[in-house]
């Protein structure tokens, strides 16, 4: 797996200090894309030392177990500013709830932080699924068949319109992320109307207070599933975009949905439908979007934006763009936040793989992108955001060649590979 940089930022920013919650690999890849640009070491506040940030030799970590509480939150973010008082400061979230936590409590940090995020009245159009599927039906944005449910209400949805099985998942995931009930999972395919009246009673009595989306299956596999991240600058003009074709998902129950392996391309009519959402909204900063080529009717349709750059987001600074950098340029610099020269969209193909190369291949089923694989295994075209040069620490190194090996042992579980044909 290439462990090469992507490049320094165009401008040097020698008294930022980026401070990034939450502990999982899209924080860790925030910190190496704030590394790789600008040589600084990011703050990164979890819960707990976790192994993609224990040992690392490019970050801080700061381990708050209450970072779901917002006063505790905001209390360690004025203590880590303390520690920088002459560093111009920029806090970001690795997750919508933490996110939230931030712009809720804007004006309680704006004083020592950057947050180059949305108002709140924006944030919750789009993070609850019921407004972003009202808003894409409006706008005329390819979008699946959707039905919604008042969990506490109770009563069984109306889903006559849907053919099972479905797909069920909270409207509001920062909500979502505060309750606990057996068998919880991000995103629940469901096969029956009984099925699905069970799961959302184990909803209920979990205490969730919001509501539950039910929408159309999409037919097909991972290889469906694309991903979308655009930038909007403070005019909310959309300046910039990263588009890419999923090669596979993760399948834990706690990361079902992720992708794990990305190629990137362009698709201009993506891009457009995107681009009237957001300019619609007027949008500041990043937005992600996920999507499904629906082979029924030739749609890629879009499920849901995320406020953030998101856990994968590490294939847009792979890709050849520093995602970082925008931010630092706009909010921080005062300049344009694209660099001078550069293309307002990843142009090359690039593979992004958390995953080893040969666990990745097992599910490129598909000839084509299989071949596409393994010409940029050969032009060594390749990143996982976890093996990067600077990290030398031996018990890092250690912790990620046993995560890498229970890749194997996670997929064969959860997801058995398919059977694998000639060249595979």
């Amino acid at each position: 797996m290439s462990r090469r940089t992507h490049g320094t930022a165009q401008v040097p920013a020698p008294d930022l200090q980026p401070v990034i919650l939450g502990g999982d690999i899209g924080a860790y890849s925030l910190a190496r894309a704030f590394h790789e640009a600008y040589g600084v070491r990011p703050v990164v506040v979890s819960t707990v030392a976790t192994g993609l940030v224990r040992d690392s030799r490019i970050l801080r970590n700061v381990v708050e177990p209450g970072i779901d509480d917002a006063p505790t939150v905001v209390k360690r973010l004025r203590t880590i500013a303390a520690w920088y008082p002459d560093k111009q400061l920029i806090a970001l979230g690795s997750a919508d709830w933490l996110v939230r936590t931030l712009v809720e409590n804007r004006s309680r940090l704006e004083d020592l932080y950057t947050i180059p995020y949305v108002d709140l009245t924006t944030f919750d159009k789009v993070t609850d699924k019921v407004l972003f599927g009202e808003l894409c039906l409006r706008l005329g944005i390819d979008h699946p068949a959707t039905v919604v449910h008042d969990v506490q209400g109770g009563g069984v949805p109306d889903t006559s319109g849907l053919r099972f099985p479905v797909i069920a998942k909270a409207a509001d995931t920062a909500a979502y992320h505060l309750v606990e009930f057996p068998g919880k999972m991000k995103v629940f395919t469901v096969d029956s109307p009984a099925d699905l009246a069970e799961l959302l009673e184990r909803v209920r009595a979990s205490g969730f207070q919001g509501a539950f989306v039910i929408q159309d299956l999409i037919p097909g596999d991972d290889s469906g599933m694309r991903i979308l991240t655009c930038y909007c600058d403070q005019d909310g003009k959309v300046r910039f975009s990263a588009f890419g074709d999923v090669l596979v998902e993760e399948h834990t129950p706690g990361a079902l949905g992720n992708p794990a392996g990305i190629v990137t391309r362009h698709d201009q009519r993506i891009v457009e439908q995107a681009t009237r959402l957001l300019e619609h909204l007027g949008w500041r900063g990043f937005a992600n979007f996920d999507l499904k080529y629906d082979p029924r009717d030739g749609r890629t349709v879009f499920f849901e934006l995320n406020p953030r750059l998101g856990r994968s987001n590490f294939y847009i600074t792979a890709g050849g763009r520093n995602s970082v950098e925008l931010y630092v340029r706009e909010h921080l610099q005062g300049l344009d936040p694209m660099p001078d020269g550069v293309p307002d969209h990843l142009a090359e193909p690039h593979l992004y793989t958390v995953l080893p190369r040969p666990l990745l291949r097992r599910y490129v089923t598909d000839p084509q992108m299989r071949a596409t694989v393994r010409r940029l295994e050969r032009e060594r075209r390749v990143t996982n955001p976890l093996w990067y040069r600077a990290e030398t620490h031996p018990r890092r190194i250690a912790y990620l060649l046993a995560a890498q090996a229970n890749q194997v042992r996670k997929f064969r579980r959860y997801y058995p590979w398919p059977r694998r044909g000639a060249g595979a």
